[in-house]
């Protein structure tokens, strides 16, 4: 998992929790600033789910090629005759 997914989750929560308190205690800075900080969070989590699926394609890409290259191994050495 991408740190910015963490730093994200934790960034929405603490601006849930700032929300609710404003929306509670009727203050509308509170409540703003909250929703800012969700807002944030929720960025950083989106931008760490694009790293990490960026990441996870390479990884793909890497294992394929890993495939190919061992399948033409294979196909290049000589099948031995087992008598």
């Amino acid at each position: 998992m991408d740190k910015d997914r963490i730093k994200g989750t934790v960034e929405d929560a603490a601006g849930r929790v700032k929300r609710q308190v404003g929306e509670w205690t009727g203050d509308e800075k509170a409540q703003a600033e909250g929703l800012a900080e969700q807002a944030k969070g929720k960025t950083h989590n989106a931008i760490g789910k694009m790293k990490d699926a960026v990441r996870d394609m390479a990884d793909d890409a890497r294992g394929n090629k890993a495939d190919r290259d061992e399948a033409e191994i294979e196909r290049e050495e000589p099948k031995k005759d087992v008598a």
